[in-house]
């Protein structure tokens, strides 16, 4: 019996499917959005930055964080954190200073130049979201229901972590 067709407890046999179908979707609707970005920047001409380190950017805004801030609150997803941090500080997207208290760890903002790219990614986003509205491809109401079962799934996939150890 394949893993598609397996059943789930009071499921059924649909429930497996729908929840990998799933999971493969949010997998290439990220990898669509960094190619959104990507393609975004080409347009404009901006050719020395990522659209990873693009979105790192965006997430950060106006906070000074530092790199375990990132991850912990959400802003950064990926293995690499030190390595984008360094050429976004090399590339003059970011400022970066050493704490006071801690003087390990490093805190970082964003630059003039960086807040440029963060603007970018704004109105590419701002776009497409009159665009969703336009199109009536999607409600506020279906974005606020996606987000709350995406919501839910991230709290159970973070418990599943948490109980392993």
């Amino acid at each position: 019996m394949s893993i598609h067709s397996s059943v789930v407890p009071g499921q059924g046999h649909g429930f497996m499917t729908s929840y990998l179908e799933t999971l493969a979707l949010v997998e290439r609707l990220h990898r669509l959005l960094l190619d959104v970005i990507k393609d975004e920047f080409e347009r404009v001409g901006i050719l020395d930055i990522n659209a990873v380190q693009a979105l790192l950017l965006f997430n950060i805004g106006e906070n000074e964080v530092t790199a375990g801030e990132l991850k912990s609150r959400g802003y950064y997803q990926g293995s690499n954190v030190s390595y984008n941090l360094k050429k976004l500080v090399e590339m003059d997207y970011m400022h970066h200073q050493r704490c006071e208290i801690d003087r390990r760890a490093v805190r970082v903002r964003l630059t003039e130049r960086g807040r440029n790219i963060r603007r970018i990614v704004s109105e590419l986003f701002v776009r497409h979201a009159a665009g969703l509205v336009e199109r009536e491809i999607i409600t506020l109401e279906g974005l606020d229901d996606i987000t709350r079962s995406l919501r839910r799934m991230e709290r159970y996939w973070s418990d599943q972590i948490r109980y392993i150890y």
